[in-house]
């Protein structure tokens, strides 16, 4: 989705991404390059088996990094699994070697596994989802944040949760643990951060339409009496679940929500999860 965003709140600034080939990923690398952040982008640019859909693949994150140099900032766009902190630290060093600074993090990448009732979950899925939504978090923020401290100049980190999470829907509760994780590790790194001026909070999004959440094991989650619902029949099927009139979110709104807390506007708020969610969990 396109957004005309003219502000320059990120002059200046260097944000690490992690899961950048694409969704939300992309679409917050590409809005903070246009408030003025230089971007350090990874994704693991391979399939992990378990996962319900494709990863992105190199070409996908080469298109990140050309729609962040249309811009006219720069990218660095690395290839690197979450789950492999080695891996996560070589990014944040070749970004620093290139940079000089890091100011945001944004823990974004995430996998969706197989789906059922809990006992029938398969064991490698549990551990690959847990290895990617809640060790991959803590390994991008572990990595990132000597650095931002270093700096001397305060920062954020946006640790990306999901409201369904919140919510607690059945049949995920692989995908709920590990997003709960995610919510869990916000206070205490926010009380350990906040005398370095670095402010932790946590972005919940409902649905967002995504090729994540379009995938064929969402819609059998949410649309399991049709075998093969179109779009129009499934967002009257996922309406119902929101509170405002949506079946789901675009990554316009979660960008926006994600920048915001990244941004000096919430320069005093930390420890936080902010639900962009049309109301589901009140649902």
């Amino acid at each position: 989705m396109t957004t005309n965003i003219t502000t320059d709140r990120f002059t200046g600034k260097v944000a690490l991404v992690s899961g950048a080939g694409r969704g939300q990923g992309r679409q917050v690398a590409i809005d903070l390059a246009k408030e003025g952040a230089d971007i350090i982008g990874f994704d693991i640019c391979e399939d992990i088996p378990t996962a319900s859909v494709p990863m992105s693949s190199a070409e996908d994150l080469d298109k990140t990094r050309a729609e962040v140099a249309a811009t006219g900032r720069h990218m660095v766009a690395m290839h690197a699994d979450v789950r492999d902190y080695a891996q996560v630290k070589a990014v944040v060093d070749r970004g620093l070697a290139e940079f000089g600074r890091l100011d945001v993090v944004v823990a974004n990448a995430g996998i969706v596994t197989d789906t059922g009732p809990f006992w029938e979950l398969s064991l490698r899925g549990w551990n690959d989802i847990i290895a990617t939504n809640l060790t991959g978090v803590f390994h991008t923020a572990k990595a990132a944040t000597p650095a931002i401290i270093a700096g001397g100049r305060g920062g954020a980190l946006v640790l990306v949760a999901s409201a369904g999470a919140t919510k607690g829907f059945p049949n995920i509760s692989n995908y709920v643990a590990a997003k709960r994780g995610v919510v869990g590790m916000i206070r205490p790194m926010a009380a350990e951060l906040g005398p370095h001026g670095i402010r932790v909070n946590a972005l919940s999004p409902t649905n967002v339409a995504t090729d994540l959440f379009m995938s064929k094991t969402n819609k059998k989650l949410f649309v399991p009496h049709l075998a093969e619902p179109s779009e129009e029949e499934y967002e009257a099927a996922c309406r119902p679940m929101h509170v405002l009139p949506a079946g789901w979110i675009e990554t316009a709104d979660t960008s926006a929500a994600t920048r915001w807390l990244a941004s000096d506007e919430a320069r005093y708020v930390t420890g936080i999860e902010l639900r962009v969610d049309a109301g589901v969990v009140v649902r």
